[in-house]
């Protein structure tokens, strides 16, 4: 159990998921406060005013907006080297298109940065995590339009400028291959349904399939012109890909199932992250193309564009794997923006998940192996129903799964896999963002907060929190 000097233990969440203060101090709104709640069988819905007999937990999140401090030090108690965060586009440009960026909102990243510096807590800021701004969405189209790549390089220009000393890591866009794998048309992209339907509903008939992909080049474009802005503002920025790891397993040795995974792996992982660590898409994606007759706009410069806005780290979120087969009556298995399989191998979360740490060491050297540059595993976690019992949860069955999952990323370092840091996802309590409720809980702390949105707020520390503060001071030896 050998992790580098240096490595980057820590957590993740998302301001949408967490922060709250969704209306105040010039915060405007973005898609995701038009989610309304779901749980484990019910789904979440997008409507397109916000309906006063509907329940949206975005809204207030778990108020880190006015627990920031409470919650670093928190994180600092537990030893946190790194913290991945995101920034509400919202709370710096309030409907996305304006040329002056909202102060207070600027002011208020300003003291989280600080509050991290204070305590020696690398930030690891992700500048769009499922929250386009909702006029980018509504008026222009979201990212099926050319428009945004301006609107988004302004916002950059401003977050850029005002953190150069304060934030060296970013990613561009979250898990930015979820609109290639068919989900994330509203909340990835803005493409907004014209009547309120479901969430996750992604049309699958050629007109859609050309505008979301549209939406994706145009993402393309965004982060390499980022980068590209980015590393002129201050050279010493390192910039990520974040991918959903959607690893496929052949269910069967029938080379039919052997090619299904090959075809999988290629679609819904190296589709995006070869255009982002390679400036190119994939020759399967080339072929996907045809077969589907997806047809979008390339400009003549867009090809260099993506040649010199390549990324310098790969970073990842992983939860689970599943098989794939050309058989339809096999039983299928839940996933994070994913589908396929069960595996009679593994075990599952309480949401169905699979859980397998292997297949994160399977990942990490399947993806290393094709780029060559540094790794972070910036999402990993369980998602469990936690009980409180006398001021504390007894999460065992999490120290389990983080254990084994730490296990398998020391023998891919092992293997020769260069990675640099590890953020544990939900590291404080949040809320879902599949399922919309606070009773999936991924935390080393707990938030005292219901699914209706009752609760006190109060944080308390988990038996998982002790743990991974040893874990943490032991470099990742002495995780029993």
């Amino acid at each position: 159990m050998k992790f580098p000097d240096g490595f980057y233990w820590g957590g993740a969440t998302a301001a949408n998921q967490c922060e709250g203060a969704w209306n105040i101090d010039g915060r405007g709104d973005s898609v995701a406060d038009h989610f309304t709640a779901g749980n484990k069988t019910t789904p979440r819905f997008f409507t397109h005013e916000i309906k006063s007999d509907a329940y949206y937990p975005f809204h207030e999140g778990i108020d880190f907006y006015h627990h920031y401090k409470e919650d670093i030090a928190l994180f600092a108690e537990m030893g946190f080297k790194m913290y991945r965060m995101s920034i509400s586009w919202t709370r710096i440009f309030p409907k996305g298109d304006e040329d002056v960026p909202n102060e207070k909102g600027i002011q208020f990243y300003r003291s989280v940065f600080e509050e991290l510096k204070k305590y020696d807590i690398e930030p690891l800021v992700t500048i769009s995590h499922y929250d386009i701004p909702y006029l980018l969405a509504e008026k222009y189209g979201g990212w099926a339009s050319r428009k945004c790549i301006e609107y988004f390089l302004n916002y950059c220009r401003v977050i850029f400028n005002e953190y150069s000393s304060l934030v060296k890591y970013w990613l561009t866009f979250n898990e930015i291959n979820v609109l290639s794998n068919g989900y994330g048309d509203i909340m990835a992209a803005g493409i907004l349904p014209k009547e309120d339907g479901m969430m996750f509903l992604a049309g699958q008939d050629k007109e859609t399939k050309c505008r979301r992909f549209q939406a994706l080049h145009n993402q393309f474009i965004a982060s390499a012109k980022a980068v590209i802005l980015g590393h002129q503002i201050n050279p010493d920025f390192r910039f990520g890909c974040m991918i959903a790891a959607n690893l496929p397993y052949a269910y069967t040795c029938n080379p039919d199932d052997q090619l299904l995974a090959q075809r999988d792996m290629n679609l819904k992982n190296y589709f995006c992250a070869d255009v982002l660590c390679r400036g190119n898409y994939t020759p399967m994606a080339k072929r996907y193309f045809q077969e589907e007759g997806i047809e979008i706009e390339i400009e003549p410069e867009d090809h260099q564009i993506l040649k010199e806005g390549i990324v310098d780290f790969y970073s990842f979120s992983y939860y689970m794997s599943s098989c794939v087969s050309g058989d339809p009556d096999l039983a299928k298995a839940a996933g994070n923006m994913s589908e396929g399989v069960k595996n009679p191998y593994l075990k599952a979360s309480d949401w169905g998940w699979q859980i397998d740490p292997k297949g994160l060491r399977y990942y990490l050297n399947e993806v290393y192996g094709r780029y060559q540059i540094p790794v972070m595993v910036v999402e990993n976690g369980l998602g469990a129903h936690d009980v409180l019992e006398e001021g504390t949860v007894d999460d065992s069955y999490r120290i389990e799964y983080m254990r084994d999952h730490i296990r398998a990323m020391a023998d891919a370092i092992k293997d020769g896999v260069d990675l640099i840091g590890y953020t544990s996802w939900g590291c404080i309590d949040l809320v879902s963002l599949s399922s919309g409720e606070m009773k999936k809980r991924y935390g080393f702390i707990y938030v005292d907060r219901n699914n209706d949105g009752s609760g006190s707020l109060k944080r308390y520390r988990k038996k998982s929190f002790e743990w991974y503060k040893k874990v943490i001071r032991s470099n990742g030896e002495d995780i029993d």
